[in-house]
């Protein structure tokens, strides 16, 4: 485990030197706390690069307030082994001084009007937090590929079109979102909530499941399936559920045809979940 610039860049030029030529350099970003989910993004990486480097950095940028920052959990020594026992090659786990000593980032990447739309909408410093330590750290690492879950398209939609904005010689690879039993996708709020909240909470899942069996009937028949789902569940308080484009993240209309996400958020016994499913609408 190392956690200043300079350790990693040395770290890299070792790994580099020890490995065949042209070896891959797979970097996963991350703010610990790691689970199952965090798992398959390292077995994805793996095949797709020869050498891991794993970033561990809770952002204060992505957090609204001192307090939320302060209570986002922090397991550094279990990540730290679980990384270790997968076999990453690079574990960084800078403190926020190293990538943002000033406190904050003076010099930021913007999401544009995007950054303020869905999650932005509740958030609307996150997605500019986010992109900007991701550009640093894809400044340090100048890995050949980033890996991401696909359990918040929106980040990935806007990592990739700040890849190409700024010219990162980069390629992206996804991981299907990894789900428990009851459906739901696997976090850390996800075992933070008493039994009854954990069933409300599963409705999210099925509302989209009830969303993507109604495709056929276009973009209004999706929404109010899915709405249907959610009624009479007092424990949820919708944000927001949308179809969108994948290829603009833009709401579709009604005579859309073709692929295109389903978008939900909604808050269960004062945690926050977000969650998504491809679709197609004929």
């Amino acid at each position: 485990m190392i956690s200043t610039a300079d350790e990693l860049r040395a770290r890299l030029a070792d790994a580099r030197a020890a490995a065949p030529q042209g070896a891959r350099i797979a970097l996963i970003s991350t703010i610990g706390a790691l689970h199952d989910g965090h798992i398959d993004l390292v077995h994805r990486a793996r095949e797709v690069a020869d050498i891991v480097v794993v970033s561990v950095f809770v952002n204060p940028l992505r957090f609204a307030t001192t307090a939320e920052f302060a209570a986002y959990p922090r397991t550094p020594d279990e990540d730290a082994r679980l990384l270790e026992s997968l076999g990453v090659d690079v574990v960084f786990m800078p403190d926020a001084a190293e990538l943002l000593p000033n406190g904050t980032a003076t010099t930021k990447v913007s999401a544009g009007d995007l950054g303020l739309r869905y999650e932005g909408r509740a958030r609307p410093f996150y997605f500019d937090g986010l992109l900007t330590v991701e550009a640093k750290l894809l400044n340090l690492v100048r890995p050949d590929v980033a890996v991401y879950g696909e359990r918040d398209p929106q980040r990935i939609f806007l990592v990739r079109r700040m890849i190409r904005d700024l010219c990162f010689d980069v390629e992206v690879a996804t991981v299907e979102t990894v789900r428990g039993d009851d459906g739901l996708p696997v976090s850390t709020r996800v075992g933070m909530l008493e039994d009854r909240d954990l069933a409300a909470a599963g409705l999210l899942p099925a509302a989209l499941d009830a969303a993507a069996s109604n495709a056929d009937r276009g973009v209004d028949a999706c929404i109010a399936a899915a709405q249907s789902t959610l009624m009479g569940e007092p424990r949820i308080r919708l944000e927001y559920l949308s179809v969108v484009d994948p290829g603009s993240f833009l709401p579709v209309d009604e005579g859309h045809r073709g692929p295109a996400l389903a978008l939900i958020a909604a808050s269960v016994a004062g945690h926050r979940f977000i969650d998504s499913a491809q679709i197609y609408i004929d």
